[in-house]
């Protein structure tokens, strides 16, 4: 039996298990994929204190290599399900059964894509999901912001102070966002608001975006944008399905709070699947710093650290 299992290993989960180790617990990672979580499809990270570049693949490469000197474990399976039993917490896995006397759900969120050919390829080179991690790159280029909600609208007000033009789309006749943040982006004179247009295709040289087809939703016509990136703010995807029925979340995402507890003892959430405001790298190592100490605590609290 495991002292701490966590289940997920991106930035939150791998610092977790940094933490975790170093205080001397058995630690056992659970990965489904790749460690690194979101960040290893960045092609350079420039927001992480400390480090002023590298590739989002390298800095992956050198949490997980940190937290297995510590002595982490990292398994390469898929957890499915968690209960609680007397003496713990039994993670239900696609290759069997691991049990942990607490569990961290690390397992973060998805960003939902457009679902166009091609939007893979281009992720990194003229596709973006971040503003906050990638409008840096676009400096005094043309951009285009998707999305109809909150998130795209401040995009676009953060891009604008950088880029040359930035056009926001969204599918409506109206957008979801707040009406203050959109009276704000139809007074900046380089912010231009289209409404009721849909992205139907990449437009591409070689390994760079180059445009945009859009369809007008109400007339049937296209048109094309040009632009040098787009940056895709259609909403994320909580991958907290497989334990929603152990511990609460809302609308899909876990309730805990700064100190990272879920609703279920012995059990703390930490990184992008948490409900919280701010979903950055450096937050989510900050949620796996506490949720390890957390997790600590409360191992010592039911005296069962070994």
């Amino acid at each position: 039996m495991y002292e701490i299992l966590i289940v997920g290993g991106g930035p939150a989960g791998l610092t977790a298990a940094i933490y975790a180790a170093r205080a001397g617990k058995h630690v056992a990672v659970l990965e489904r994929g790749s460690t690194g979580g979101q960040i290893i499809s960045a092609p350079l990270v420039e927001n992480y204190p400390g480090i002023p570049s590298v590739s989002g693949t390298e800095l992956a490469r050198q949490m997980t290599e940190q937290a297995c000197t510590f002595g982490a474990e990292i398994v390469y399976t898929e957890a499915v399900g968690l209960e609680k039993t007397p003496t713990g917490f039994r993670v239900l896995c696609m290759d069997g059964v691991r049990e942990a006397k607490a569990v961290i759900l690390a397992t973060g969120a998805a960003h939902r894509s457009l679902g166009l050919a091609a939007e893979d390829a281009l992720t990194g080179c003229g596709v973006s999901y971040c503003a906050v991690c990638d409008g840096a790159f676009y400096e005094g280029l043309d951009v285009a912001v998707v999305g109809g909600g909150d998130t795209a609208v401040q995009d676009a007000l953060l891009l604008v102070n950088t880029c040359r033009s930035v056009t926001l789309i969204h599918r409506r006749d109206a957008f979801r966002a707040s009406a203050m943040l959109v009276s704000r982006a139809e007074k900046q004179e380089n912010i231009r608001l289209l409404r009721s247009r849909t992205v139907q295709r990449l437009i591409r040289s070689e390994d760079a975006l180059q445009g945009v087809e859009l369809l007008h939703t109400e007339t049937g016509q296209t048109e094309r944008l040009n632009v040098d990136g787009l940056f895709i703010a259609v909403g994320q995807t909580p991958q907290s399905a497989p334990f929603q029925e152990a511990v609460a979340v809302e609308n899909g995402y876990y309730l805990a709070g700064e100190d990272t507890k879920t609703s279920l003892p012995g059990v703390f959430a930490a990184g992008d699947g948490r409900k919280k405001q701010v979903r950055q790298l450096t937050t989510a190592v900050s949620d796996g710093a506490a949720a390890a100490l957390a997790a600590c605590r409360y191992l010592e609290e039911q005296g069962q650290s070994e």
